[in-house]
């Protein structure tokens, strides 16, 4: 695939997107940059703002195998990953054949995903980070391409357990849905209350997503922007080198190497997508705050006071 057709491909992704979601322009910009690199994504806003609509016209505009789990806390494992059933044929005898859970699709919703007990959030562990699914000591392939995009409500805790930090450091990108502008909201009241109601049509599929990755991952980054993007993860740390007063005093436990993946990985597809074959320092900035907010843990002194990730990600930016 050449830089063309990756950027001509990206534009007709986000036109069929935007032809069913109204706004939530750069939320749709940082998705798509996730999926091309084969990644994950939390999606944190309050009911009614077309988190699922979005993850399901994405799967629509790609023409990916779609699930979507319902979380809640009487899910099971089993539920998410598939198990045994035992079965009897023709001739009467019994044997047991595996089925597969809804884990086995390309791109998997979990909705509501911090409603669920920690034992059943588990259960996409290996699948989000080794792309295997393990069931009764067997292992199998997950399907290829292979995306979580769960969503979660920041303003309903009772019923809820908070999402494990290795769960969460598995996401690439935390992004947060903000609710629409009036005009927004205007447009989105005449496109979904009227006779007709749009669906995405398929813009590219699996072989294509694989091919614009390869592509994303051999654009350069220079040995400046590779240090700067190790510098702003390091600072993250309260003992790290960089560390600034608020850091110190504010947070618990830093980002991690995976996020200077994300930093870094995000910014090549990014850099791409506006038509540069380089990645510039403005890349690994723009793209900070959604890989890190939910990496850098604030502790309870900066919890009482109202502090926010994203503030002190700011800071960091400004002075890397």
């Amino acid at each position: 695939m050449t830089a063309e057709k990756f950027i001509v491909t990206a534009q007709q992704i986000e036109n069929e997107i935007a032809a069913v979601i109204v706004g939530q322009r750069d939320v749709v910009r940082h998705m798509l940059i996730a999926i091309i690199t084969g990644n994950h994504v939390l999606l944190e806003g309050v009911p009614g703002l077309g988190k699922t609509t979005l993850v399901r016209t994405f799967a629509d505009a790609l023409d990916l195998h779609f699930a979507r789990i319902q979380f809640t806390p009487d899910l099971m494992p089993a539920d998410i990953i598939g198990t045994d059933i035992l079965e009897e044929n023709e001739n009467g005898r019994r044997a047991f054949r595996f089925q597969p859970g809804p884990v086995f699709a390309n791109l998997v919703l979990a909705d509501e995903i911090n409603r669920a007990t920690p034992k059943t959030q588990s259960a996409l562990l290996e699948a989000m980070q080794e792309k295997t699914i393990t069931v009764l000591g067997r292992t199998y392939p997950a399907a290829s391409p292979f995306f979580v995009l769960a969503t979660q409500n920041p303003i309903e805790m009772e019923g809820t357990y908070p999402l494990p930090e290795a769960q969460l450091d598995r996401f690439m990108f935390k992004l947060n849905v903000p609710f629409p502008r009036t005009d927004e909201l205007v447009a989105i009241l005449e496109q979904t209350t009227g006779g007709e109601t749009r669906k995405a049509r398929k813009a590219a599929d699996g072989e294509t997503l694989l091919a614009m990755n390869q592509l994303a991952r051999q654009i350069p980054a220079s040995s400046q922007v590779t240090r700067s993007a190790a510098t702003l993860i390091a600072a993250t740390h309260p003992d790290g080198e960089g560390a600034t007063d608020l850091v110190r005093r504010f947070v618990r436990y830093g980002a991690s190497p995976r996020g200077a993946q994300a930093l870094l990985l995000g910014a090549r597809v990014l850099a791409l997508l506006k038509g540069r074959l380089n990645v510039a320092l403005e890349d690994v900035h723009e793209l900070a705050p959604a890989a890190l907010r939910h990496r850098m843990l604030v502790n309870f002194e900066g919890q009482a006071e109202g502090i926010r990730s994203d503030d002190i990600i700011r800071e960091l930016v400004a002075r890397t």
